[in-house]
């Protein structure tokens, strides 16, 4: 089996989960029943052992596309051929708390008669254990003989005629032939012992089709954007509901793990968990675009952190899992060879741990934008944003591991300074705005205080720019946020000289690095990276708001144009324009909604008094 590209994939989701599916028909990766659950299928990280789903016709004379249905997340693929055109549905229900889980496939012939083959080749808990297939009429189970709670089912309507072998040691394989306008219909689950079979009838499975369509186009109406990437905003904002836990509020960072950052190297992170910042970002995304109860059930969750914060890691960590778990060890999967063998496969992330200052100004920022456009924080919320600004008062000149979470020890990060600011900032600009008590002469003093720092800290004289860490000689692409989180005027001299330094030696095309490739000390990992997604968009961003509009326009559909067939990103690009890393990644999809929107209102002349 040969590795497909990463940007080959589409994804589809039930707010709990979420499944790639790959344009040749079969899907690759899958966790049940959480984000962070083990995978039942990933042979996307391991062609052998990982185990898949594939459906699709006989053959290979097919050619085949991929879309959405408008406004939703049901995928399409469309296989064609000189005689024949076929669409596979693929999506996950949107059920109740204790409904089933169901992976709905569905094969519909449009012309031609035609011929399908099948296969359900489950490899559960990350492949490491041994599965029995127990068969029933249309039907089939994978039980863990390792666990008795990992029970998974198969169930098939495939019409008359149809050839399943349910005795493979494998799992299910079978056969089907469909004439023009039939219909098949494909289920996996996750079951209980003793549960009743399925209702795979053409009417009730149409049922669940159109009530899964309806959900995604009602959520979705809710929308405020009406800009020129409309079609590109939607379906951000699309994929980033699908990494929002309906459950919890939560929100992940990417549905994956092991996806690598340079093809046969070492940078392979599990990203199923919930960080602070790209949380935070996300929520910022939601409401710009209407979508408020997200805003709500985020902050309800982090309530539940703060509550149970110990100190170990100041108030808050930087990472969470979904349910709000604090310890996400991190091990290594020596079953899987890894993608196009990128090993070590990781699960669990040992970032958790680290200190990550820039986190609290992240959240303020998201506090004070769902307190702008929601409701007034009630008193100990209040109380609680105190506590935070107080710790930073006590921390913010301690060294960190920085925004990119390096692995080489701590500096003063420029990031991390800048970022304390915001979290300052925001709680008096909450105090004044909401008339909230406050010590706001103590504040301003520690706003001003670090403000100061940045300037005589940081600017490097001989590069004329300010870099990336106290006593660095090189730039950083996270200072690209400084003009849009209002830290600096965008025509302020240090920032023009620093960001013709950052487009000097970390920008190409519009594709822009984090830092120096030569400077592997940075992160104190070996091998290359590709560019970092959210930077290009971060960097149309920042151009548009230093009034290079023609500029940030050129970069940002430049960039637009390296997403994949459904618009879809990874975390990074390669020399090739090959995708890079977790897929899709939240952050870069959220810095595409933020530039989105910012330029189109500077192409409309319609920025006003912004944020």
């Amino acid at each position: 089996m040969v590795y497909p590209r990463i940007e080959d994939h589409g994804i589809i989701g039930d707010l709990s989960t979420v499944a790639l599916v790959c344009t040749n028909g079969t899907i690759d990766f899958l966790c049940l029943p959480e984000f962070d659950s083990p995978t039942c299928f990933a042979s996307l990280l391991d062609d052998r052992k990982g185990g898949y789903f594939s459906l699709c016709p006989r053959g290979d004379d097919y050619t085949s596309r991929q879309m959405y249905l408008p406004d939703t997340n049901i995928l399409v693929t469309r296989f064609l051929s000189e005689d024949s055109l076929v669409e596979v549905l693929d999506f996950m229900t949107i059920s109740a708390e204790d409904a089933p889980q169901l992976v709905v496939r569905m094969a519909h012939v449009i012309r031609g008669e035609v011929d399908f083959d099948f296969e359900c080749l489950p490899a559960l808990n990350y492949a490491r254990d041994n599965e029995e297939a127990k068969s029933g009429e249309n039907f089939a189970e994978f039980v863990a003989r390792d666990d008795d709670g990992l029970r998974f089912r198969l169930s098939w309507n495939l019409g008359n005629g149809a050839q399943v072998n349910t005795s493979s040691a494998d799992g299910v394989k079978g056969k089907f032939e469909l004439k023009k306008d039939a219909w098949a219909y494909l289920v996996f689950e996750r079951s209980k012992e003793g549960e009743p079979p399925l209702d795979l009838s053409h009417d009730a499975m149409q049922q669940l089709f159109r009530t899964t369509r309806a959900y995604w186009q009602n959520w979705m109406s809710q929308s405020t954007y009406r800009g020129r990437w409309r079609e590109m905003v939607s379906r951000s904002a699309l994929a980033l509901k699908l990494l929002t836990s309906r459950k919890y509020g939560s929100i992940i960072a990417a549905p994956t793990f092991g996806l690598p950052e340079t093809i046969g190297g070492e940078r392979n992170w599990d990203y199923r968990y919930t960080w602070l910042r790209d949380s935070s970002f996300t929520l910022y995304a939601f409401l710009r675009l209407g979508f408020v109860e997200e805003s709500q059930m985020f902050m309800n969750w982090l309530k539940d952190r703060i509550a149970e914060a110990d100190g170990q890691h100041g108030p808050l960590q930087v990472m969470y899992s979904i349910r709000g778990e604090t310890k996400l060890d991190e091990y290594t999967l020596d079953e899987f060879s890894g993608y196009e063998g990128s090993k070590p496969v990781r699960v669990g992330n040992a970032a958790y741990s680290q200190l990550q200052l820039d986190i609290y100004g992240e959240l303020m920022d998201a506090i004070y934008l769902a307190t702008k456009y929601g409701d007034a924080l009630p008193y100990a919320r209040w109380k609680d944003c105190q506590d935070l600004v107080a710790y930073v008062g006590k921390n913010w000149r301690v060294p960190d591991e920085g925004i990119w979470e390096v692995r080489a020890g701590r500096k003063e990060y420029l990031h991390s300074r800048v970022m304390c600011w915001v979290a300052v900032d925001r709680a008096v600009r909450l105090s004044f705005k909401r008339s909230l008590p406050a010590p706001l002469q103590e504040w301003q003093t520690l706003r001003n205080e670090i403000y100061e720092s940045v300037f005589t800290d940081f600017w490097n004289e001989d590069l004329q720019a300010l870099v990336a860490y106290r006593g660095a000689d090189y730039v950083d692409a996270s200072a690209l946020l400084m003009p849009l989180i209002r830290f600096i005027s965008p025509s302020d001299p240090k920032w023009v000289a620093t960001l013709k330094a950052i487009e000097k030696d970390l920008v190409e095309d519009a594709r822009v690095y984090r830092y120096h490739e030569e400077n592997r000390e940075v992160d104190g990992l070996r091998g290359w990276e590709g560019s970092f997604t959210a930077c290009s968009f971060w960097y149309a961003e920042c151009l548009a708001r230093c009034r290079q509009t023609e500029k940030a326009h050129d970069v940002f559909e430049r960039i637009l144009g390296y997403g994949n067939h459904l618009g879809l990103f990874a975390e990074e690009l390669g020399p090739r324009g090959e995708h890079l890393g977790n897929f899709p990644q939240a952050l870069t999809h959220l810095a595409l909604i933020s530039a989105a929107y910012y330029l189109d209102k500077d192409l409309s002349n319609d920025l006003g008094v912004w944020r």
